[in-house]
């Protein structure tokens, strides 16, 4: 076949596939969250039009994301099981060199584009993400290109054709051109081809800079930006005696990470040995994803508990109310009450909300994850340390009222730092720093960030303990390959 001519014979047909690749992702991520917004909408629409009948919002808060978690799990049950969970851990199965044929098929695109949605759509109420379904959507969009561009080009080599651009495929889903190239080396360990890097980099600028074109165009955003705006001071961003809170805010965020992936391992144990929840999560997983998500809504219903865990508020608008940069402790101070009246509470202090939050999500986030239907952890993950730094930093602004430098400290510093040690503790990853500076545009906290994340994945990663993703695909008995670490102290020299 002679080779083809023009533009494709010098740039090659696989760099418009990246760019295609990278496009298509944004694409679908943008229809995604234009479906997700238009859903929530139409909850805060209907329970705010019911004001005054407490027992009718009592319904409207609980049903509404029990019947959309019911719809996810009934799609990937009765169509696609292999849709359900993060996905994370299947494609570091075959991107590992092993064949998993159910994970890659249009089937599941089409269910866990679906079910994602639903998911999504539940709002704050289940606590779930995006960012690693979307991994595994993006994964079966790039095993395609890569199987178009080989009857293209007529290669040899298509399997190798087709694992490069299954490495493509994990950097769009964050839509951060930088960060999510570095996300995926790390999550992939030292199983990483160099040769990927430019192309990886490539395929993620193209989706990154054509997801935030069509936030423009839509109106979402006036021009491109950061996803998360803060307008931290960089005159005096902190003072450097706080260089010590932010370590200490590091080593906590580790200790705490340790917790709570100690509890999602004895979950996952737990429901691998007892017969009754493997009956229900076997048999009726719409039963159980309804009845869970039920009772997660009533925990977090407004007019009771959910008054003191801001639980009205989006996940989007949760991390964005959490990284403003005024006191709530001295609201005569600030510029902006929005925030504190988000997250206050007739009657109570500032602190109350902040701890109940953490002390609630901590267990629920555990129980949600184990809903058989598409989810993603990371972004939980990163709001959950947010809140422990917001409650830290607020915590020094409380205790000393008399210090110079209390009039210059910024509580949404704190939660800056706090999301990305936590993030990257519960991942065993560095590149959280990266991205808590990308998505936020704040580059004045980027040593505090750094400090604490180092600091946060030492603690997390302590006597060998597994990251997230490592445990599920330990309790999933996936194939994987051992760490080099690992692997060189089991040899004998």
């Amino acid at each position: 076949r002679p080779k083809p001519r023009g533009c494709f014979s010098a740039c090659g047909m696989e760099w418009f596939a990246y760019a295609a690749l990278g496009i298509f992702t944004a694409i679908l991520s943008f229809l995604m969250d234009l479906s997700v917004t238009k859903l929530l909408r139409a909850h805060q629409w209907l329970y705010a039009n019911l004001e005054g009948h407490t027992s009718l919002q009592f319904f409207c808060w609980t049903l509404y994301p029990a019947c959309l978690c019911a719809v996810a799990s009934s799609f990937c049950h009765n169509i696609c099981p292999s849709s359900t969970g993060s996905g994370i851990p299947e494609v570091r199965t075959m991107l590992a060199g092993f064949e998993l044929p159910p994970y890659l098929s249009l089937t599941n695109m089409f269910i866990k584009f679906l079910g994602l949605t639903c998911t999504l759509a539940a709002g704050s109420t289940v606590f779930l993400g995006k960012v690693g379904p979307f991994v595994h959507i993006s994964t079966m969009v790039g095993a395609y290109l890569g199987k178009l561009c080989t009857l293209i080009q007529a290669n040899k080599e298509s399997s190798a054709l087709d694992f490069e651009f299954l490495l493509m495929t994990w950097c769009p889903d964050l839509q951060l051109s930088f960060t999510g190239v570095l996300f995926s080396v790390e999550v992939m360990s030292s199983h990483f081809a160099l040769k990927h890097y430019c192309p990886c980099f490539f395929s993620a600028a193209c989706g990154a800079l054509t997801f935030r074109l069509l936030s423009v165009w839509s109106g979402d955003m006036e021009t491109l930006r950061a996803l998360f705006k803060t307008n931290f001071s960089t005159d005096f961003p902190f003072c450097p005696l706080e260089i010590l809170l932010f370590a200490v805010l590091g080593v906590f965020c580790g200790a705490v990470s340790c917790c709570y992936l100690f509890c999602h391992r004895w979950i996952l144990r737990f429901t691998k040995t007892n017969q009754i929840f493997i009956k229900i999560l076997t048999t009726e997983k719409v039963l159980y994803s309804s009845m869970v998500a039920f009772l997660l809504a009533t925990l977090t219903f407004p007019k009771s508990v959910g008054q003191y865990m801001a639980s009205q508020l989006t996940m989007r608008q949760l991390l964005t109310s959490l990284l403003d940069n005024s006191q709530w402790s001295a609201p005569p101070q600030n510029t902006s009450l929005q925030p504190l009246l988000e997250w206050s509470s007739p009657g109570s202090p500032v602190y109350l909300p902040l701890a109940v939050f953490l002390l609630m999500k901590m267990w629920m986030l555990v129980l949600a994850c184990t809903l058989p239907l598409p989810a993603g952890y990371f972004m939980p993950a990163f709001i959950y340390g947010a809140a422990l730094g917001r409650l830290l930093g607020e915590g020094v602004a409380y205790v000393t009222p008399g210090q110079k430098w209390d009039m210059r400290l910024n509580p949404g510093g704190y939660a800056l730092v706090g999301a990305a040690a936590f993030s990257g503790a519960v991942t065993h990853t560095l590149s959280p720093a990266l991205l808590a500076v990308e998505l936020t545009g704040q580059f004045s906290h980027a040593v505090p960030v750094l400090l604490a994340t180092l600091l946060a994945n030492g603690v997390a990663r302590a006597r060998q303990r597994p990251s997230f993703y490592d445990a599920i695909s330990i309790s999933k008995a996936l194939p994987h390959l051992p760490s080099l670490a690992k692997a060189l102290s089991t040899e004998d020299f």
